[in-house]
């Protein structure tokens, strides 16, 4: 009787300790997937996701898979499947566009964790996540008002919800109260011809400072600037390589940084559902690099006026960001 009384209580402690283990390890990262809707050798918004991939697998070496052109719902759900046989449980869809075609699956596939970017995730199972743009674009700002001539300066937005677009001009006017800041949009992120046709437009109302904030055609819209000899903010990535006497600053989301992030947050068991921001506390937002053109004096101003923000939340005009 005392022999199957300890075996039943060695069988009910495997037990428990089994639960627990599996309760543990319920979020450990196994394989990580992503799906991009263009293609990861963009050079700007793809690639930056491709990087984020990889560094995730040199951190916690694990197993990492990519799709391209993932843009129809029939595509995305095949590519689940797939990456649900290669044992991913952290998949990344590199765009807004993935967020509710995520929230309509994720109860298909409740071992798998769903990260979208700027989107609105409404299942345990999915997280969005969003860089807060008002403030890289509060500095963008600042910079395009400080070099203009003309006092008239230009934005290429993709969509009026850009939150950088409302922070590029409440900058520009705390910068130089007498700039003009003219916005024109595509409604598109990778529409060059469009983006180019508002560059043209921008260029007969004598603006010389352009930010082409959509990063599927602000490559295009820097070297068309570059030939003309007049000037850019970049976005999204450090631009200045791209020529430092025409990309007087970058307004940069390190994208490749948040995924390291959001990887170590899953794998520690802390990273929640819904929607979450980040900006330049986290270390995801930053200037990229100043323009030879740029004066030292101004660049310091700038760096102490982000180290600001850092330490308070507040912008250089006393406020917080939007």
């Amino acid at each position: 009787m005392k022999k199957r009384l300890g075996f039943l209580i060695l069988a009910v402690l495997a037990l428990v300790i089994n639960g627990c283990m599996n309760e543990d390890t319920s979020d450990e990262l196994e394989n990580v997937g992503l799906l991009v809707p263009e293609t990861i050798n963009d050079g700007v918004w793809g690639t930056k996701g491709y990087k984020g991939l990889l560094s995730i697998q040199s951190d916690h070496e694990v197993d990492v898979f990519y799709k391209e052109s993932m843009i129809n719902d029939t595509s995305i759900e095949q590519a689940i499947q797939e990456y649900k046989k290669d044992d991913v449980n952290l998949i990344f869809g590199h765009g807004s566009e993935y967020a509710n075609i995520f929230n309509e699956l994720s109860n298909e596939f409740p071992d798998i964790r769903f990260i979208s970017f700027n989107g609105n995730a409404q299942e345990k199972n999915t997280t969005s996540l969003k860089f807060n743009g008002y403030a890289m674009g509060f500095f963008g700002g600042m910079t395009a008002a400080h070099h203009t001539e003309t006092n008239k300066i230009g934005v290429i937005a993709a969509f009026d919800w850009q939150p950088e677009v409302e922070g590029f001009v409440d900058g520009a006017k705390h910068q130089n109260k007498e700039v003009e800041v003219v916005v024109e949009y595509t409604k598109d992120w990778n529409d060059k011809e469009s983006a180019l046709d508002r560059l043209t437009s921008l260029l007969r109302k004598d603006t010389d400072v352009v930010y082409p904030a959509g990063d599927g055609y602000n490559v295009a819209v820097i070297e068309e600037l570059k030939e003309r000899g007049l000037f850019a903010i970049g976005y999204v990535s450090d631009q200045s390589d791209l020529g430092e006497s025409t990309v007087l600053t970058s307004t940069v989301q390190h994208a490749d940084k948040l995924y390291g992030v959001v990887a170590d947050k899953f794998s520690e068991g802390e990273l929640p559902s819904g929607n979450l921001e980040f900006d330049f506390k986290d270390g995801v937002i930053s200037l990229g690099k100043f323009s030879p053109l740029i004066s030292d004096d101004f660049k310091t101003a700038m760096n102490q006026h982000v180290k600001q923000y850092i330490d308070t939340g507040k912008l250089p005009n006393g406020k917080e960001a939007k």
